[in-house]
């Protein structure tokens, strides 16, 4: 197992979640929407600053869900995975960057630069993830995908435990005050994101080259492969059951992930004890999912993420009981054990059920659930909240959602997808 975590092509690979997780855990759950509600939105009315960053969430993911699948298609029919992938990391690492510059009070300027960044954000990581088959052999993709989360959660949690200090101390890192340390951490995030980038550019090839068609002809070939493929997955039943399945479970783990700090500031607890215990998670997750992708491996796929959703489901219907910050720093602990796990070993099983020839397709098709994650489950907790008052008892309606993907999961046959995909 050595020679993977050595070769060339498969590092080069993986470094790129350490490169763009910094975007995840530094900006987009850690200082934007702080910031947001300080400095650019100062001055607002607390539900307004909300709806507003809610919206730009939405509008970001909006424009992910038209894009990504045909962005998918051209990809695959133009064999240009690297390309759209190098635009889109472009377009977010410039948008990161200019984070900086945007003025206290401008807020639509700041939404506006951010619903970029986050799109470029998502977008590459659809045409990241379908390089993996470049990469990585049938019997080693559990492997790969875990040491691709691995990294990311390593690389996202070193800059982001670096951008707290600065923000903690900024006169030691030559900051007037801590807002001059947050707008450079977004300027740290960018170039982090840029150097990390380049292997991945460098030494990971271009799935399929194929000779002699255009830009033009790979459109209007991508958009018919793209009717074609919603043909498709409605007469493959194993992938359909899969994507549903991972909406379920998947949308239950992003819950969790959002709504963590707020559960923790609606019992009481400090913020720099939920940021500690963010930085505790991914810390934890690092080699957590490496040691998940070797379960996967032994076990199979699909047993080892079935075993995460069940620790999902305990450790929810644990922290409905909780009221100590002590307890809040375990469940950071056991997260961590299963959250890398449970997102890389659905990306590995996912590839081995879809046709090759079309993998950045399908990952448009499986990012986009991704981006739909974490809409019923916010729902869910809402209306509970709601209805009843109790934070305790809306967070746990999120374990219906575990339970209903791992019963879906269960009926999936991974064996019998993997044989159609090679068929097709």
């Amino acid at each position: 197992m050595r020679e993977i975590f050595t070769d060339r092509k498969v590092v080069s690979w993986a470094l790129y979640d350490w490169a763009n997780s910094a975007f995840a855990t530094t900006v987009l759950a850690g200082f934007f929407p702080a910031f947001f509600k300080d400095y650019w939105s100062d001055g607002a009315a607390v539900g307004t600053s909300t709806f507003q960053l809610g919206v730009s969430h939405s509008l970001a993911s909006a424009l992910m869900v038209i894009l990504a699948p045909a962005l998918g298609a051209i990809a695959d029919t133009g064999t240009a995975k690297k390309r759209f992938l190098g635009f889109f990391t472009v377009l977010g690492i410039a948008m990161t960057a200019a984070l900086y510059l945007i003025a206290q009070g401008d807020w639509f300027f700041a939404l506006s630069v951010f619903v970029l960044a986050n799109l470029g954000f998502s977008a590459s990581n659809a045409f990241y993830d379908s390089l993996i088959v470049s990469v990585a052999r049938e019997n080693q993709l559990d492997l790969v995908s875990a040491y691709g989360y691995a990294l990311g959660y390593l690389g996202g949690g070193l800059l982001f435990a670096v951008n707290i200090a600065m923000v903690v101390w900024p006169a030691t890192f030559g900051f007037s005050d801590a807002q001059q340390a947050v707008r450079a951490s977004f300027v740290c995030v960018a170039a982090w994101w840029l150097v990390f980038s380049l292997p991945l550019f460098l030494y990971v090839p271009e799935p399929g080259v194929k000779a002699g068609i255009g830009a033009a002809a790979a459109i209007r070939a991508g958009f018919r492969q793209l009717a074609n493929t919603f043909r498709e997955i409605r007469n493959l039943r194993v992938v359909l059951l899969f994507l549903v399945a991972y909406w379920l479970y998947i949308d239950g783990v992003h819950t969790i992930i959002r709504m963590a700090v707020d559960y923790g500031m609606a019992l009481g607890f400090q913020m720099s004890h939920l940021f500690t215990a963010l930085l505790i998670t991914q810390f934890v997750a690092f080699p957590a999912a490496v040691g998940f992708g070797f379960l996967g491996s032994r076990i199979g796929a699909k047993p080892a993420i079935l075993i995460a959703i069940g620790v999902y489901m305990l450790v929810t219907g644990w922290a409905t009981f909780m009221d100590q910050v002590s307890e809040f720093y375990v469940l950071a602990v056991v997260i961590g054990l299963v959250q890398g796990g449970i997102q890389s070993l659905s990306r590995s099983m996912y590839a081995r059920i879809i046709p090759a020839d079309k993998t950045a397709e399908y990952f448009g098709f499986y990012n986009i659930l991704g981006k739909f994650a974490a809409v019923l489950g916010p729902l869910m907790v809402g209306y509970t909240s709601l209805a009843t008052g109790s934070p305790q008892l809306s967070l746990f309606t999120i374990v219906i959602l575990f339970a209903a993907g791992a019963v879906l999961l269960y009926m999936v046959d991974e064996k019998a997808g993997a044989r159609i995909a090679q068929e097709l």
